[in-house]
Formats: C-alpha cells, structure tokens, sequence
C-alpha cells in the first residue's frame, strides 16, 4: 500500500490525530507566519502579529534553518501536534493548513499540496518571504513599531 502522505488529498481523508508524521509535516505550507512573534495583550488576550522573526528562521525561505533541532538554540519555540493545536490555534494564521483542515475547510490553491509547487505560497503573496526582520536585529521594547496586518488575509 503506497504511503498515505504521497496521496492526493490525504488531508481530505483522515483526521488530523491519524496523520503519519511525514503527512503531518507536508501540511506546512511554508509561509513562516507562525515563527514571526507576536504581541500578546495581557487584559484582552488579542495577538498582534509583527513581522519580527524567529533568529532561527530563513526570511527568505521562509524555513527554520535549524528545524529538528530548534529546541536545543530556542527552548520556547512551540511543537505544533494534534494533540496541541487546539490550545494554539488562537494564534495560528488564518491561512494555516492545520487551521484550516482542523476547521473541516480545504486548503487554498496555493499551497503546495494542491498546486505541485513548494514556491507558490510566496508567489501567491501569503508568505511572508522578504518581508520579515530576525528578533536579532529590533530590541524588544521596539516590537510595537513593527507590527503588520497577516499577509494574504
């Protein structure tokens, strides 16, 4: 039997808690939305996005450069897994694959599972390739001053 992440919709067919890993992972479109921080409100809980990234992320790629071992250079970064979506999909951009197939909603045309290109997010203008700045480079009392609308929303 061929292995199910190499099927046609595969996300169409099986609960997100019955993914193999490698289907669970192809589901990333590589937008990089989820590795750019956030600005928290303490009294509303409202999340505002900043187009500060993660020191760890390629901003032109939009991929961690140290993905499986990220842990060991960021301890706080979130593992993202059927089992801690629910609690995390507050943040969650709204063009997330996991949002999306959690919601029962299909993924866009864009992403790479329906349109055969791992390049069609950025070309569809929803990454947010060569828009970001690493964490390294804005001290953190700035963070307001960067804060941008969700690209492709």
């Amino acid at each position: 039997m061929p292995d199910r992440a190499l099927r046609p919709e595969f996300w169409r067919h099986y609960r997100l808690n019955r993914l193999t890993v490698a289907e669970w992972e192809a589901l990333c479109d590589g937008c990089g939305k989820c590795c750019l921080n956030k600005l928290e409100d303490a009294e509303t809980g409202e999340v505002e996005l900043t187009r500060i990234s993660c020191r760890l992320l390629d901003t032109g790629t939009c991929r961690c450069s140290h993905y499986e071992t990220r842990h060991a250079y960021v301890p706080e970064c979130i593992s993202l897994t059927p089992k801690s979506l629910q609690k995390h999909l507050y943040w969650l951009p709204a063009t997330c694959a996991y949002r999306l197939v959690h919601e029962g909603r299909d993924l866009y045309d864009w992403h790479h599972l329906k349109s055969g290109s791992p390049t069609s997010v950025h070309e569809a203008g929803i990454s947010i390739a060569g828009q970001a700045v690493s964490e390294e480079t804005v001290d953190e009392e700035d963070w307001e001053d960067h804060i941008i609308e969700e690209p492709g929303t």
